[in-house]
């Protein structure tokens, strides 16, 4: 049964990732991009990480998706212009890709290692003791630098979506 779900919300997720890249409104694109964070949440649930599941959800699919619609509603983007492509990319882009995703696999096959496979659950590191202390000692210098410029991203948007305003 977890393989099952496993699949079914790692097909979610593929196909939400998808769909953010093709949507031409951006609105659209964040509301997909959650649909992937939702699904992600899931597939830690089923690897046995608690916590990481309910910080992808509250933190990810819930604080910074409103932000980033807060953003986007903000700067005023509109749907995204279309443009011609080229006969030769419509022919030669499918084929390549395939060729592309191919070659890596093969590439990972033959160079990464053979491991076990994972187990639903097995994980037993996904508490809250065992994110918290690495994020708050060993890495809290990336981690504020990050918060800074979260916030300093911020400010530039207020500020251009005021200076197009005509303010």
């Amino acid at each position: 049964m977890d393989a099952i779900l496993f699949l079914v919300f790692a097909f979610i997720a593929v196909a939400c990732g998808i769909n953010v890249v093709l949507q031409r409104h951006p609105i659209n694109s964040a509301l997909s991009l959650i649909g992937v964070m939702g699904s992600l949440a899931v597939l830690y649930l089923l690897l046995g990480g608690e916590f990481i599941a309910a910080a992808q959800i509250i933190v990810y699919a819930g604080a910074v998706m409103v932000l980033f619609l807060f953003v986007i509603m903000l700067l005023n983007a509109g749907r995204e212009r279309t443009q011609t492509v080229p006969w030769v990319v419509r022919l030669l882009g499918p084929p390549a890709l395939i060729l592309f995703v191919s070659a890596l696999g093969v590439i990972a096959y033959r160079l990464l290692p053979y491991r076990d496979l994972v187990r639903f659950g097995g994980f037993t590191r996904g508490g809250a003791a065992d994110v918290g202390r690495p994020l708050l000692t060993t890495y809290v210098l990336p981690f504020e630098v990050t918060t800074v410029a979260i916030l300093v991203a911020i400010v530039g948007a207020v500020l251009l979506a005021r200076k197009e305003g005509g303010e």
